[in-house]
């Protein structure tokens, strides 16, 4: 109900409930709610039969937002189901206008005006043998670009400080690819995020938290995205990472450490840290056909990889891509604010004839607050990206400024309708699943609901 302690109280983190009470940590504190169910009620009675309905409630049907439902639980294992899904209508315009790009050529932007179910995901989880192991199936998909997948992800948690697993994981590069989703304000990236984070990657990874606040990620996987590329692709290159975030106040940021405030912190609850990747990449594809790599764009939206992107019929087959990321964030009663600041080296080019530079250096932020007139019912934002491209190697500066809102029409952040309007300043981001198309210089208007259990 409330926190009468310094520290916060965060569910499945520093409190929670098991078969025989509530339990805190770390210095949670607080008054709690205990709802009896009828078989409890009748068990305390002693009516007949109240033990065997009271088996039959732990075993079907407990549902927790954002957890699932329960679909088993028994001294061999625990199996939850839940899922995500977004519809969403977006218009992009103007419809159709041209750009030029760095090398003087021109292209036709051709802009969105439709309605989708967009991104649906369905996970079935737990834990198996023993608590520690914990498990998970993920079907993935997104309809506007017809990708579908499925995943299966093992960890064990051998300590609070350490615990490894092997899947898909986002590569630690940018603060959103660590599990907040769909705790944002959008329903997708702001542009800047879009431009210069890393993917999706299958490896092992590991945290844990070395002090009352302090987290680590180091991860190992195949390539910066694996997602659409085969084994048969991939050379023996593997791409590494890892991140730490510090959160001094009270050792959280929320659930999921999502943005925006919905929680309403008493005190004042801040997250710090940085974030890299290094990721030596590849075409995939023989020159003279179509990459297969499309996550590498360029400040002006071409793809690093695509024929004469940096010379006319030239053909870069290989590169190496790094990130280093700074993000600091603020919660405070229904007032969110979260930068981050990225610079992007792409080099050690391999080509098919000469190129006119040996690295390209990107630089850009991101600005996003929040806060809510109505507690935990009307959410109001605004955020705006800043990318400025290699001036030395012929790339300009784009941006984007834009506001939005988030209405919760039940007591919970899992649902929400969500209303959205973007300034486009000559987009370098074409993703289908996103807000942005290449070379756009107009405004995206977006409206969606979500559901999250």
């Amino acid at each position: 109900m409330r926190s009468t302690g310094s520290a916060g109280c965060l569910l499945g983190k520093t409190w929670g409930y098991d078969d025989s009470g509530v339990w805190v940590k770390d210095g949670c504190s607080g008054d709690f709610m205990v709802k009896q169910t009828a078989a409890e009620a009748a068990a305390l009675a002693g009516m007949p039969g109240a033990a065997a309905t009271q088996e039959k409630y732990e075993q079907w049907g407990e549902f927790a937002p954002g957890k699932g439902f329960l679909l088993s639980r028994s001294e061999l294992g625990e199996a939850r189901l839940g899922g995500y899904g977004l519809l969403r209508y977006m218009n992009q315009m103007p419809g159709e206008q041209t750009y030029t790009d760095h090398n003087g050529d021109t292209h036709t932007t051709d802009g969105r005006n439709d309605i989708y179910s967009h991104r649906v995901l369905v996970f079935l989880y737990g834990w198996l043998a023993d608590p520690k192991l914990v498990y998970s199936f993920i079907w993935w998909t997104v309809n506007t670009t017809n990708q579908n997948a499925l995943f299966f992800n093992l960890g064990y948690q051998f300590d609070k400080k350490f615990n490894l697993y092997a899947g898909i994981n986002g590569n630690p590069g940018s603060r959103s690819l660590f599990g907040s989703h769909p705790y944002w304000l959008g329903n997708d990236r702001v542009m800047a995020d879009e431009f210069f984070r890393p993917f999706f990657t299958m490896g092992l990874w590991a945290n844990g938290e070395i002090l009352p606040g302090l987290w680590y990620t180091l991860s190992v996987g195949n390539a910066s995205s694996i997602l659409g590329v085969t084994a048969a692709q991939l050379d023996r290159d593997l791409t590494t990472g890892g991140s730490m975030w510090w959160m001094p106040t009270t050792h959280e940021f929320g659930p999921r450490g999502g943005y925006g405030d919905w929680e309403y912190h008493e005190k004042l609850a801040t997250r710090f840290g940085f974030s890299t990747v290094f990721s030596p990449e590849e075409r995939y594809q023989p020159v003279g056909t179509d990459s297969n790599n499309t996550s590498l764009k360029l400040a002006d939206s071409l793809n690093l990889f695509n024929a004469g992107s940096l010379a006319p019929g030239v053909t870069v087959t290989n590169a190496d891509y790094r990130i280093l990321s700074l993000d600091a964030g603020f919660k405070y009663r229904g007032f969110f604010f979260q930068t981050e600041f990225y610079r992007r080296w792409l080099d050690g080019f391999e080509a098919d004839g000469a190129l006119p530079v040996d690295e390209i250096v990107d630089d850009g932020f991101y600005i996003q607050t929040a806060f809510f007139p109505v507690p935990k019912k009307i959410e109001l934002y605004v955020a705006t990206s800043q990318i400025y491209g290699d001036k030395d190697a012929g790339f300009s500066n784009s941006s984007e400024y834009l506001a939005g809102m988030n209405y919760y029409p039940w007591n919970s952040r899992n649902y929400r309708l969500n209303l959205q309007v973007i300034d486009v300043n000559h987009s370098p981001v074409s993703s289908t699943f996103g807000y942005y198309t290449a070379g756009q210089d107009g405004t995206t208007v977006s409206v969606a609901f979500s559901v999250f259990f």
